[in-house]
């Protein structure tokens, strides 16, 4: 997948855990773990904000990009 989770980066930064982290945004060690292993399928903006205000930091410290041509292709092609 071309989208990359980098919030393991952010997290070494800022000297917290992800226990931490969960705990002061409001949801579940679990759920941050699906999160930072890329494993969900959706995650609310409002929880990004959230990660982003307590992490003081912006949605592109951790999301990433690596392109990848398939990106470009028509839906219907596949």
């Amino acid at each position: 997948m071309p989208v990359l989770v980098t919030l393991d980066t952010m997290l070494l930064r800022r000297a917290m855990t992800g226990k931490e982290l969960a705990s002061r945004v409001g949801i579940s060690e679990t759920q941050l773990s699906l999160f930072k292993s890329g494993k969900v399928r959706g995650i609310r903006f409002a929880t990004i904000a959230k990660m982003c205000a307590v992490l003081e930091c912006s949605p592109g410290d951790l999301l990433g990009y690596r392109f990848d041509a398939a990106d470009l292709r028509d839906s219907s092609e596949a």
